[in-house]
């Protein structure tokens, strides 16, 4: 965890608060450049001004892209591509819980939006900067613990008559850990690292806005941000010969995907259907 960034290119999704915050602030005080994307600008450079502060880092960026949105993805991703930098760790950390059934302005469901097809789209638009990195470039995407109680399903935007939102955040967050196997296999000429995480139940704004009476039950017993972020910067620091390419880790040691008698292991060949979906989708 010694290790020092210096020279290396690293982005952030949903940077300005916890993990996420946590997440550029320690990639940032080991020497890297890094560029926080984050939606609201006023927050991004709170966030941005404070993280320069404590680190001492003034390479430290901020970029406004709004993750559900598709056409903010390839807009973000047309102006970035401009600067021709080589992407050494691209972190797809913004995520979003919404217990609600919510539409995005281009008619997408919007966990869906941010989780998956955001996420999506950013991974796939940033390949040519990730390849300039190779064979030292990778990408990390937080998912979460709660992807072990469903399985993959080709159901992406909820369908069913009653919407249940932490239902949906943890299917999209199964999409995730199965989508970084698919990627993984895909791009293995390309000497891009694809690794999953699981990050441990934090006290973020996240999670204290979307699960309330959790925040309030456990609070005080949760994990802060900068434990949380561990095993992103854990994952970032690694050389890449040391982990297991489509990995779903945790606490800095690779874990199972699938918990016994859950029945969600043969789910994953479903992995195929659902990655020409999204490609179809974000029309790439």
């Amino acid at each position: 965890m010694q290790a020092q960034l210096e020279g290396k290119n690293c982005i952030v999704t949903g940077a300005n608060s916890g993990i996420g915050y946590a997440t550029a602030e320690g990639l940032a005080s080991r020497g890297a450049t890094v560029y926080m994307v984050c939606r609201n600008k006023e927050r991004g450079e709170a966030a941005l001004s404070e993280i320069q502060s404590v680190t001492g880092n003034k390479s430290v960026y901020l970029e406004i892209c709004d993750i559900s949105s598709i056409s903010d993805v390839k807009s973000f991703a047309a102006r970035f591509s401009s600067k021709d930098v080589p992407v050494h760790v691209l972190v797809n950390n913004a995520g979003v819980l919404e217990n609600d059934h919510r539409t995005t302005s281009e008619g997408y469901e919007m966990n869906f939006a941010v989780n998956v097809l955001g996420t999506y789209t950013m991974t796939e638009l940033l390949l040519p900067l990730l390849e300039k990195a190779a064979p030292d470039a990778r990408v990390i995407t937080v998912s979460t613990g709660g992807m072990y109680t469903v399985p993959l399903m080709e159901d992406l935007q909820f369908s069913g008559n009653k919407f249940d939102g932490v239902e949906q955040y943890s299917r999209n967050k199964r999409v995730q850990v199965a989508l970084t196997e698919k990627w993984a296999n895909m791009y293995k000429d390309k000497d891009i690292g694809f690794y999953s995480m699981h990050p441990g139940w934090a006290e973020t704004p996240g999670v204290a806005k979307s699960l309330p009476n959790f925040s309030k039950t456990l609070s005080g017993k949760l994990r802060t941000s900068t434990e949380g972020a561990d095993t992103v910067i854990w994952l970032a620091l690694q050389p890449k010969e040391k982990l297991v390419p489509g990995g779903f880790y945790f606490d800095r040691a690779e874990a199972p995907k699938h918990l016994p008698f859950a029945a969600t292991k043969g789910s994953h060949a479903a992995i195929d259907s659902i990655a020409r979906n999204l490609r179809t989708l974000s029309n790439l």
